[in-house]
């Protein structure tokens, strides 16, 4: 979590920047109410009122958590966070007035990272930032005690959430370096997909085809395919497996 320490001097308050939040929100008078909430809890925050301008902030602004509101007037909310998420790895909570479990779930598998349904308190907002805030500043799995694990040609350093290969940074989304790091962590073990969903995607149940998907994206990162492997490792029936070329 980012901090903004000065010195203390006298008649000087220590500032300390909790996160920067964007909050894409087309009610100006609902937008307002959590800016100045999130504010008093020392949160820098920035805001748009449709989902192009929102992403536009994303852009060039980049924010620590999103909050997405899903009925603004340009685009559909589910088509809009698939657009966000395409460009950052950044937590997105939903802002959502449907409280359907379908609609939950669907919002969540698209790459929502929590949500509250409307209305809420600033409390209850500020308690989700502050969860997904702790969660995605420490690292999956147990290989939080290490700093950078190294295996052949890949360098993956957890503090800094930063992938190198052969020398090459690589852009990851945030799950996607969860799942290569919890690998790399156990080198030549097959990980079975159950315990992937239970510590990578932190569910108790889920599709399998979701994380055949993102080893798939991860081995095109990697520059290779499922018939050329050349880190990942799947076995048929079983799970996944991280293994240095030889």
């Amino acid at each position: 979590m980012p901090a903004m320490m000065p010195h203390r001097t006298p008649g000087i308050r220590t500032v300390r920047i909790m996160a920067r939040v964007l909050i894409v929100e087309d009610d100006p008078y609902v937008r307002s109410a959590m800016v100045a909430d999130l504010t008093e809890r020392a949160h820098a925050v920035r805001t748009a009122g449709t989902a192009l301008d929102g992403i536009r902030e994303v852009n060039h602004h980049p924010p620590e958590v999103i909050i997405l509101d899903l009925g603004l007037p340009d685009l559909d909310g589910g088509q809009t966070l698939k657009m966000i998420r395409a460009i950052t790895a950044t937590p997105i909570i939903i802002a959502t007035a449907r409280d359907e479990e379908p609609e939950i779930i669907r919002l969540l598998n698209a790459g929502a990272d929590d949500y509250v349904v409307k209305p809420f308190s600033g409390e209850h907002l500020a308690a989700r930032i502050a969860a997904l805030l702790r969660r995605s500043s420490s690292s999956s799995g147990p290989q939080s005690a290490a700093v950078i694990i190294t295996v052949a040609g890949l360098g993956i350093d957890l503090a800094r959430r930063e992938v190198l290969l052969d020398g090459r940074r690589l852009e990851l989304s945030r799950r996607e370096f969860d799942l290569l790091a919890y690998l790399a962590a156990r080198p030549g073990e097959v990980i079975s997909r159950r315990e992937l969903l239970t510590e990578v995607w932190r569910q108790s149940y889920g599709d399998d085809q979701t994380i055949d998907v993102h080893v798939s994206w991860l081995r095109r990162k990697l520059g290779e395919t499922a018939a050329r492997p050349r880190y990942l490792h799947t076995v048929r029936g079983v799970g996944v497996m991280l293994d240095p070329p030889q």
